[in-house]
């Protein structure tokens, strides 16, 4: 059968669009946000339900074509060049329970979606720093939230995930219903399937706090040696981070910091305009703010606090986990990336862990870094005149802080994944062991082969059904 045959089978069985190369709404429908990255398939299976996802599933493994799946596309680090390409974006609904204090949502619902059903109701969810992203790809990382150290990471208040396993079927796993697949599938990002839906817990909140300042990019040292100072007597559900930003001389990008170096203080807090207050105090009198965006917030203007670009941007980034960032970790930091430095990156920045984020979750899963006391990146814009040095920066970056490393990073800020021991990186040694296990089980054709997918050596036969975790 050729592949144009097979590919008319696989649109008589499914309600959405199966496109090739060519096809109309081709390029659209694959493009990820990360717009550096451009995909390649030998056909994409724009999915309308979960049952698509399975038949779509059940097509590539009788033809062995390997599978992806996509939403927004914003952790997309790699091109998919063969196979079969799911896209997730038109699952969107979302069910919310208000008095059980859940959710479920498809797999292409964004954060953007599910906030403004909740927060009305004084609930919230553990988004992370841009609410465009998608729910299910930023939580199969483990999701890192803007109120992290307040509550923990987003994997730790997922209840159920429904998914389709490379043999074709659906399953809805929980803690008591193929436990080791809930564990890794939470952290362990797209290894094992694609995940159509999850349900959530939702937390209450009755105030927010937040927002970020802006000071003179010259003033780095000063900006961050007063930080340093001012995390350390923060208390646990304080949520800080800072950042170096170079940012391009365009209209869209407001006057007072168009075109500017700056540093970058964001800070968001569950409690009220008074404590709050007093909590950033110390950060208002440190140079002379260009922009102090701090303040009472309503949930709902979260995306205020990390200032993240909204449109899509072709990027590289790459992160690591930090023991500690004292003096001598600042001063490397400033070497490569401060005042003066010719260094091609839009943004370099340091988020605080701790607090609720380095307790274990209740339910076992693969999130790893709780251990850690800060996480890093930089982000590089790959675009003219810059493009070509970016990759350089961002490996110089990151060996500048290799003595303060933990040797890991957290899968969604890993950026482009290298070899096996590079792959490795993004996980604890037993999470590790445990996603590999799971990966020989559930995935045994290595069909899941794409982006930050563990890669098994050919030939390895299926584990049988052995505790993982």
């Amino acid at each position: 059968m050729t592949v144009a045959m097979a590919i008319a089978d696989l649109q008589d069985e499914v309600e959405g669009r199966v496109l090739r190369p060519g096809d109309e709404g081709f390029a659209e429908a694959a493009r990820p946000w990360n717009v550096a990255v451009q995909h390649e398939p030998d056909a994409l299976l724009e999915a309308a339900s979960a049952a698509d996802v399975a038949a779509g599933v059940r097509w590539a493994a009788a033809q062995k074509l390997p599978i992806a799946a996509q939403s927004t596309g914003h952790g997309v680090t790699d091109a998919m060049y063969d196979g079969l390409l799911i896209s997730t974006r038109l699952l969107k609904d979302v069910e919310v329970d208000i008095a059980a204090r859940t959710a479920r949502v498809g797999a292409g619902v964004q954060w953007k979606d599910l906030l403004p059903k909740i927060v009305p109701h004084g609930l919230i969810a553990l988004n992370g720093s841009s609410s465009d992203v998608g729910i299910v790809g930023y939580i199969l990382g483990g999701g890192l939230p803007v109120l992290g150290r307040a509550f923990g990471f987003a994997a730790d208040f997922v209840r159920s995930i429904d998914v389709v396993t490379p043999d074709g079927r659906s399953r809805t796993v929980d803690a008591g219903h193929d436990a080791d697949l809930f564990a890794v599938l939470k952290g362990g990002k797209g290894n094992f399937g694609v995940v159509t839906g999850l349900e959530l817990d939702l937390i209450p909140l009755t105030d927010f706090y937040g927002g970020s300042i802006m000071y003179p990019g010259e003033d780095a040292e000063e900006v961050f040696t007063a930080f340093r100072a001012w995390v350390a007597g923060l208390p646990d559900d304080a949520c800080p981070s800072i950042a170096l930003l170079r940012l391009p001389p365009e209209e869209f990008i407001p006057e007072p910091i168009r075109g500017r170096f700056l540093v970058h203080l964001r800070f968001a807090y569950p409690g009220t305009a008074e404590e709050g207050d007093r909590l950033i105090a110390p950060m208002r009198h440190v140079s002379t703010p260009v922009m102090d965006m701090v303040g009472p917030l309503g949930y709902e203007q979260v995306d205020l606090v990390s200032m993240d670009p909204a449109d899509p941007l072709p990027f590289e980034n790459g992160g690591a986990l930090l023991t500690d960032f004292d003096e001598d970790a600042q001063r490397a930091l400033l070497d490569v990336a401060g005042p003066g430095k010719q260094f091609p990156a839009l943004l370099v920045e340091l988020r605080l862990l701790g607090g609720a984020l380095g307790k274990p979750s209740p339910v076992l899963d693969a999130v790893s870094g709780r251990d850690a006391a800060w996480i890093t990146q930089a982000v590089g814009v790959l675009a003219p005149p810059i493009a070509a040095m970016v990759p350089d920066a961002i490996a110089a970056f990151l060996e500048a802080l290799r003595p303060w490393s933990t040797g890991r990073t957290l899968v969604n800020f890993h950026g482009r994944p290298g070899d096996a021991e590079d792959r490795a990186r993004a996980w604890s040694p037993d999470a590790y062991d445990a996603i590999t296990k799971a990966k020989r089980r559930y995935d045994p054709d290595n069909l899941m082969r794409f982006g930050h997918a563990v890669q098994l050596p050919s030939g390895e036969p299926a584990e049988a059904a052995l505790p993982l975790l």
